[in-house]
C-alpha cells in the first residue's frame, strides 16, 4: 500500500508515520510542501492520503479541499479544531475521514481503515447512481423511439418495442443505441 502523508510539520508527520509503523508492505511518502501538491500526489500515486492540518486557516482548508476533490483517493484529514462549515466542506470535497483533535499513533490505523472503507462504499454508491441514471436515460430514449414508431408506422407499443429489439439484435447493438438512432433520424427529418 502506498500512503502519502501531507503535513507541513515534520513533527506531526512523524506521529502519523509512527502510527503506520506496524503496517507490512507499506510505502510511506511525506509531503511537506503545499506548492504543487496535486502534481506531487499524482507522482506518488498513493492508495490513501493522510492530511494533518493542525489548526488551519479557512484559506488553507479550502486549498486542501480543492486538492481532495481532484485526487479520487481515500483521504483522512486531521485537524485540531473544527466547525460545522468545515466538516460540511470536507464531506463535499470527498474527504473520507475528518478527525478533530485525534492525532495519536494508536489511532492512525483504525482511521486509515475507516477512510478506505468509507471511500469504497461511497465509490460503489456513485457507480450505482451512474448506472441507474444511465438506465433511466436509456429507458427514456427507448420510450421516445417507441412513440415515434407508433406515430409514424402505426405500431402498437409491443410492436414498436419488438421492432427496436429485432433491429438491435440484427445489428449486434443495444436497444438504446438503436432507439437513439431512431430519435436522431426523426429529429433530422423535422420531427420533435
Amino acid at each position: 500500500m502506498r500512503i502519502a502523508i501531507v503535513d507541513e510539520s515534520a513533527m506531526r508527520a512523524a506521529v502519523i508515520r509512527e502510527g503506520l509503523a506496524a503496517l507490512d508492505d507499506c510505502e510511506i511518502f511525506v509531503v511537506t510542501e503545499r506548492r504543487g501538491l496535486v502534481a506531487r500526489i499524482g507522482e506518488i500515486a498513493p492508495d490513501i492520503v493522510l492530511m494533518d492540518l493542525g489548526n488551519p486557516s479557512r484559506d488553507v482548508l479550502e486549498e486542501y479541499f480543492a486538492v481532495s476533490r481532484v485526487l479520487g483517493r481515500p483521504i483522512a484529514m486531521f485537524v485540531d479544531e473544527s466547525d460545522e462549515e468545515s466538516i460540511a466542506a470536507s464531506v463535499d470535497a470527498g474527504v473520507s475521514s475528518y478527525v478533530v483533535d485525534g492525532l495519536a499513533p494508536h489511532r492512525i490505523r483504525p482511521i486509515l481503515d475507516l477512510a478506505v472503507r468509507r471511500f469504497n462504499a461511497f465509490a460503489r454508491l456513485q457507480n450505482d447512481l451512474a448506472e441507474a441514471k444511465g438506465k433511466l436515460a436509456d429507458r427514456e430514449v427507448v420510450d421516445k423511439a417507441k412513440r415515434i414508431l407508433m406515430d409514424s408506422r402505426g405500431f402498437t407499443e409491443p410492436q414498436a418495442y419488438a421492432e427496436l429489439r429485432k433491429t438491435a439484435m440484427n445489428q449486434g447493438k443495444r436497444i438504446a443505441d438503436i432507439a437513439e438512432a431512431v430519435v436522431t433520424a426523426h429529429q433530422l427529418m423535422g420531427g420533435k
